[in-house]
Order: structure tokens, then C-alpha cells, then sequence
């Protein structure tokens, strides 16, 4: 969710998607996204909508999608009625963003395939995943990942004190 800047000298060309991915950029934490500087556009947008952004998505903030060159669009709408798609893609072609047909279902829930990310994304509102089509396995959220990290952490504090009592114990 980083504002996104495309047009160099123009504070009102922005966007915010809630998710981008950009290849070939250094990594690195940064307080905005400017095309220009970085020298190319975000390549994938994922963004939740909602009732009230709904439209703004599908038009507006397409459009300026199409405009920059951000090759797949996908849109979620958790709060979207049963029997209507709550996940739709969308794939540059010609500089238009056209539909791109799911790849299939799984447990009732729409996967579409990245061909950008070469990962396919699965479900819909908060099971929204990225998941690695070799191995089937989703990639870890940020929950996931900061836990991993403090197991990781409480595992090389256990081996410390093991070596400490091994080594107070050869003393």
C-alpha cells in the first residue's frame, strides 16, 4: 500500500494499490514508488475493493493501469455477493487490460495464474494466497514469517544454553 507516482512533475498522478510487485528494481524499503526514478512501472497490482471502490477500480484506476504498462490487474472484493466473481484478472494486451479467464477452481474458490510471478493466486477476501504452482505450497504471509522467525530465534537461544551447559560442564 505505497503511493505510487507515474508522471515525473505531477503530484496528482498516483495511486495506491494495495499490492505491486515490480522484478528488476533494487530492493529496499521506500516512503513512495516513482516510475521515472525506478524506471519501470509496477508489473502486477492486486488491489481488495469494496462496494464503494468497486467502480473506481474497474474504471479509473484501470485505466491509469493500462497507461503505465502494468502487465496483470487483479481485483478481490471479499464483500461481494455469492454467485458474482469476487476475484477477476486481467491481462496487458495491445495496452489494454482484457479479462483473463480463471485457470480453474479449488475448494469453490477461482486461481489465476501469474504468468509475471510465475506463481498462480488462489481464493478470494482474506484467503487470498500466492502460491507456488511446483510445489503447491502457498508463500508465507507476514504472520507466518515473523513467527518463523521467532521459532528460529527461540531455537538458537535453546542450542546457546545447551553449549553454555556443555561448556560450564567441561570446566
Amino acid at each position: 500500500n505505497l503511493f505510487v507516482y507515474y508522471q515525473e512533475g505531477d503530484p496528482t498522478k498516483v495511486v495506491a494499490p494495495d499490492f505491486f510487485a515490480v522484478r528488476g528494481v533494487p530492493r529496499g524499503q521506500r516512503r513512495v514508488y516513482k516510475v521515472w526514478e525506478e524506471g519501470k512501472a509496477p508489473e502486477v497490482v492486486v488491489e481488495l475493493t469494496s462496494p464503494t471502490t468497486h467502480l473506481e477500480d474497474l474504471g479509473n484506476k484501470r485505466a491509469i493501469y493500462e497507461e503505465i504498462g502494468v502487465r496483470e490487474y487483479f481485483i478481490c472484493d471479499p464483500l461481494l455477493k455469492a454467485g458474482k466473481p469476487n476475484l477477476r484478472g486481467f491481462r496487458l494486451k495491445g495496452g489494454v487490460l482484457l479479462p483473463i479467464p480463471e485457470a480453474r477452481r479449488e475448494e469453490g474458490m477461482p486461481v489465476f495464474t501469474s504468468e509475471v510471478l510465475g506463481l498462480e493466486l488462489h481464493g478470494s477476501g482474506s484467503a487470498l494466497r500466492w502460491v507456488d504452482p511446483r510445489t503447491g505450497r502457498p508463500l508465507p504471509n507476514l504472520e507466518e514469517i515473523r513467527r518463523r522467525a521467532e521459532q528460529e530465534q527461540q531455537r538458537a537461544e535453546q542450542e546457546k544454553q545447551r553449549a553454555d551447559a556443555a561448556e560450564g560442564e567441561l570446566a
